[in-house]
């Protein structure tokens, strides 16, 4: 089968009564990056929590590689790394242990000598079994950012991937990023800060007819 990646079909949501999105249609295959935009309030997070399986509160389509993604909710987690817009982690717990922790829900153990070094590529050599809870806010954020590089995936779907992080981080992002897709990978995501990407990207803005 060809490598159709991932495709929204005329997907409808609403919230409080209120209409986020109707008849979004657009696609994100390998090697590409689909930004989301739009103001605050106009779905962004509702989309990507409908596109990372974790609410089923939309009507129409949502195929990865051609299969629903109802029908085949298990084998497309298994490619998927979903970062939300929180810290994403426990803040009782050490940078080490929270990623061991999220390792293994993968089904990945063992896997001690991946995560520091994702650690050390995120800027927390040294702070591996300290805390959380210690950490500032930049980063706690980049522990959860760390499972970019201990966890296997195809599709990155992040949710302002960039709050918390200095301007240098953002650039280490950026970088991250790039190098991900030019490898194959597939990036969605939203982001208020303006991307300077060595790549071409697509953006698809909630509120407006998309289809892309």
């Amino acid at each position: 089968m060809a490598n159709t990646g991932l495709e929204v079909k005329q997907l409808y949501s609403d919230r409080d009564d209120r209409v986020l999105f109707a008849d979004l249609c657009f696609q994100l295959r390998a090697g590409e990056l689909v930004q989301i935009a739009g103001p605050n309030g106009s779905g962004k997070t509702s989309l990507l929590r409908i596109l990372a399986g974790l609410s089923s509160r939309y009507e129409g389509e949502v195929l990865w590689q051609g299969k629903s993604l109802l029908k085949h909710r298990h084998e497309y987690l298994q490619e998927l790394l979903y970062i939300g817009h929180g810290a994403g982690i426990k803040a009782v717990l050490s940078p080490l242990e929270n990623l061991r922790w999220s390792c293994a829900l993968r089904g990945l153990n063992n896997n001690d000598d991946k995560i520091l070094s994702a650690l050390a590529k995120v800027g927390l050599s040294g702070f591996e079994e300290q805390a959380c809870h210690s950490l500032s806010a930049g980063q706690q954020r980049r522990v959860n950012l760390a499972r970019l590089f201990c966890i296997p995936a195809s599709l990155w779907i992040l949710d302002e991937p960039f709050t918390a992080i200095d301007q240098r981080g953002v650039s280490e992002i950026e970088r991250w990023l790039s190098e991900f897709v030019s490898e194959g990978g597939a990036v969605l995501l939203t982001t208020h800060h303006r991307l300077s990407f060595a790549q071409d990207f697509k953006v698809v803005t909630l509120g407006e007819v998309a289809n892309v």
